[in-house]
């Protein structure tokens, strides 16, 4: 089964094709502001260095949040084009889900945090399986972590850096770190590959974004 799997929702821009759970190929770049213009690139060279094309697709694997509202839009858009034209099945995997699969073989709970800005966060908790116990939430730190089990936790993501203090204080020795916090294109494909598995899939007509919470803009308009 060979997947194309692309994540734009964050400040990295990534694209990865994988063979099953197997990494043929991932590049990366890490600057948010120019996602428009290095994701198609990206995808041309990695099929250029690996010597596939988009017919060799099985499914196309869509980061759909929460994250950047313009880096989740680039990448929908992307995907839907890509998927249309060439008549290919999109799974979709939620940032927060992707992020959990930097930590394997832990016998802990899993916590993505995503910093969501002015003290908020997005987050969700999985089991050592990656299987989730919680829905995704968008809220403020102090509530996310204050509803959280006292447990031995793993967290994960660019939130659980801002945060590590924080959330040192409330768990202390159950606090635990990823080593990684970047989202990930081969750990969204990895996730995405189990989900094939159980014909998880959406078609281009299908695809929507995942917003836990309006965008700025939309949140000063009702404001006047």
């Amino acid at each position: 089964m060979k997947i194309l799997s692309i994540t734009t929702s964050s400040s990295v821009c990534s694209v990865c094709l994988l063979n099953d759970t197997t990494i043929v190929k991932e590049l990366s770049l890490n600057n948010e502001k120019t996602h428009s213009e290095n994701l198609m690139p990206l995808v041309s060279k990695i099929f250029e260095e690996t010597g596939l094309f988009l017919n060799d697709i099985d499914y196309i694997a869509c980061d759909i949040g929460p994250g950047s509202f313009t880096g989740i839009r680039i990448g929908i858009a992307s995907v839907k084009a890509m998927a249309e034209t060439h008549n290919i099945k999109i799974i979709p995997v939620s940032s927060l889900e992707a992020l959990a699969y930097n930590v394997e073989n832990s016998d802990k709970y899993i916590c993505s945090l995503i910093d969501a800005r002015n003290s908020n966060a997005y987050s969700a908790l999985f089991d050592e399986k990656h299987n989730m116990i919680s829905t995704f939430t968008a809220d403020t730190v102090d509530t996310i972590l204050n509803n959280l089990p006292q447990k031995p936790i793993c967290f994960v993501g660019n939130a659980a850096e801002i945060y590590t203090d924080k959330i040192t204080d409330i768990f202390k020795e159950n606090a635990n770190f990823a080593e990684c916090n970047l989202l990930s294109s081969a750990k969204l494909g990895i996730c995405a590959y189990s989900k094939a598995l159980k014909d998880e899939y959406v078609t281009a007509d299908t695809l929507l974004p995942l917003y836990l919470r309006k965008s700025q803009a939309e949140r000063m308009l009702e404001n006047g």
